[in-house]
């Protein structure tokens, strides 16, 4: 998957020559805005995201980018998703009547709205699991919520599970951020999540955005309607089965800013307050947190005996859900596939790293350039990654040191 980024003013979409030319934004005069041109059938874009403040998009490059399969999707001010323009979807309108008889059996309503949440549980546990390794002070237990959600019989009693797990969720996802980035809640005191007062929720709104474009690019593409949700209700103007879909799926836009976060690959100057006192990322922010994304969704996964990246798994995800309603499937499952949570930099690794003594790493015939270089990494609160040799050694560290 690869987005491209378009932000700031004169944004311009046209096609000439059979070619589609894009020219980006720009936010002052004496700025150059990059310029690409695409050859039918040789555009390696799979998502346009439009961030800026004006421009101009022609129908025939509407027509180009869906005839090619391209997404458009156009941000607010503060993040969130406008509007998406989607490519051809499904025709398949026996998937939308199963889709819309299964909302109306409550039974079958709460049972997908329930696996909806679970999922997230896991998810959540698994983010948070994958953060104490690297923030001890983190502790959480939603043995409660869960027994709430399986005693549930209306989909507003599983909400209300979820509602504790949520709140307990942000409260120690608070524990990794720095106090420089002001964030103190994802969500009011009515349990909604609140607008983007600081630099961390700037950058989970934004994030949140461009997972639902993807969610409904593959809500599109297996013909469900994506006003539909199980879990979410149905509101005008609201994809409340794409926000269904998000759940499962929303740990990787968490690990993405924090991932920015602890690199400190954005600070205070990618963003910028508005007049009502809210942030919106500058166009360095907006770049680098789109590029995060990005590289979080490309990340591969095992799953079904093969190594999908995680944006085509939200696609087989949504597949699946298609299958079970229409019967082609049994069963269910928005648990699998499973994120991998271990951290090579974690709390116990980095101590293990400083304790090691110069000496025994050398009698073991390994270089103290390596370990002077692990020791500055541990030292440090940045994330860092080790090799797999090295690796292997520290965690055999115990034995390999008792055979010397």
């Amino acid at each position: 998957m690869k987005m491209l980024l378009l932000n700031g003013h004169g944004i311009n979409m046209r096609v000439d020559a059979a070619k589609l030319h894009i020219k980006d934004g720009r936010f002052s005069t004496t700025e150059k805005p990059q310029k690409y041109v695409f050859y039918p059938k040789r555009i390696d874009i799979d998502s346009i995201v439009v961030y800026g403040r004006s421009g101009s998009l022609s129908f025939e490059a509407i027509r180009w980018l869906i005839k090619h399969n391209v997404q458009i999707s156009i941000l607010n001010w503060d993040g969130k998703l406008l509007t998406t323009m989607l490519p051809s979807e499904s025709t398949n309108v026996k998937t939308k009547f199963a889709q819309y008889r299964a909302y109306e059996d409550e039974t079958t309503r709460i049972k997908i709205a329930k696996k909806f949440i679970e999922a997230k549980f896991d998810k959540s546990q698994i983010t948070l699991d994958y953060l104490k390794e690297r923030y001890p002070s983190i502790d959480y237990d939603f043995s409660e919520e869960t027994k709430k959600l399986e005693k549930a019989k209306r989909v507003n009693d599983a909400l209300g599970a979820e509602g504790g797990v949520a709140s307990k969720y942000w409260n120690e996802f608070l524990k990794a951020i720095p106090e420089k980035y002001d964030f103190e809640s994802r969500l009011n005191q009515s349990g909604r999540a609140i607008g983007a007062g600081d630099m961390a929720n700037a950058m989970l709104n934004y994030g949140y955005a461009l997972l639902e474009a993807e969610c409904l690019r593959a809500i599109n593409s297996v013909g469900l309607d994506p006003h539909v949700g199980f879990l979410h209700e149905m509101n005008p103007s609201k994809n409340s089965l794409a926000y269904d879909l998000q759940e499962p799926f929303r740990f990787l836009i968490d690990l993405a800013v924090l991932n920015l976060i602890e690199t400190n690959g954005i600070d205070k100057k990618d963003f910028i307050r508005t007049e009502n006192y809210s942030l919106r990322l500058r166009p360095s922010g907006a770049k680098k947190l789109t590029e995060e994304i990005n590289w979080w969704f490309n990340k591969r996964v095992r799953y079904q005996n093969k190594n999908p990246m995680w944006n085509y798994v939200i696609l087989l995800k949504a597949r699946e859900l298609a299958y079970y309603l229409t019967g082609k499937r049994k069963e269910i499952d928005f648990l699998k596939p499973q994120y991998p949570t271990k951290r090579q930099d974690s709390s116990n690794m980095r101590q293990k790293i400083l304790s090691i003594s110069y000496s025994d790493w050398k009698k073991l015939g390994f270089s103290k350039g390596t370990l002077h270089y692990m020791k500055k990494n541990a030292e440090a609160d940045k994330p860092f990654t080790l090799n797999a040799h090295v690796r292997e050694r520290l965690e055999n560290w115990n034995n390999l040191i008792k055979k010397v």
